[in-house]
């Protein structure tokens, strides 16, 4: 189930591991927590009332312009994880995001995650559309999300 309203502007995500996520030892694959950490996003950005392809068609996107990731534990097969996005810094066309992915009180994973919004036609950085950067900013002053 995915939590509909940040506590404090944290939007978070329930994930299982399954097998496709791990190595041969049961591990889950380091690119993996990008993976989960983009899911977040994503998510957040739909409780926003935006999904990808609508931001194509409004011919705009958000792509990672960079990621400073530090792993601290592992996380195994069948854990159930949380992972989090937090906006931290809002721009007129980027987006930092502190994110995490725990299994339970344990943290195992933490990023900060550079997003760009771009042109989808020429891929050059472009504002935030307003509305939506309105309802980035209440996300991120802890006013809640729609839902």
């Amino acid at each position: 189930m995915i939590e509909k309203k940040p506590r404090n502007g944290e939007f978070t995500l329930p994930v299982r591991v399954y097998i496709e996520d791990t190595d041969a030892g049961g591990i889950v694959y380091y690119v993996n927590y990008l993976k989960f950490m983009e899911r977040a996003r994503t998510e957040f950005l739909r409780t926003l009332g935006y999904q990808h392809y609508v931001l194509a068609d409004e011919n705009f996107q958000f792509v990672v312009h960079s990621a400073n990731v530090e792993y601290r534990q592992p996380a195994r097969i069948d854990d159930a994880l949380a992972v989090t996005a937090r906006l931290k810094q809002l721009g007129k066309a980027t987006l930092f995001f502190d994110q995490q992915v725990c299994r339970g009180d344990t943290l195992l994973c933490q990023a900060e995650i550079k997003v760009a919004c771009v042109s989808a036609d020429t891929l050059r950085p472009t504002g935030i559309p307003a509305g939506l950067y309105n309802k980035f900013k209440a996300a991120s002053e802890g006013e809640g999300l729609n839902g």
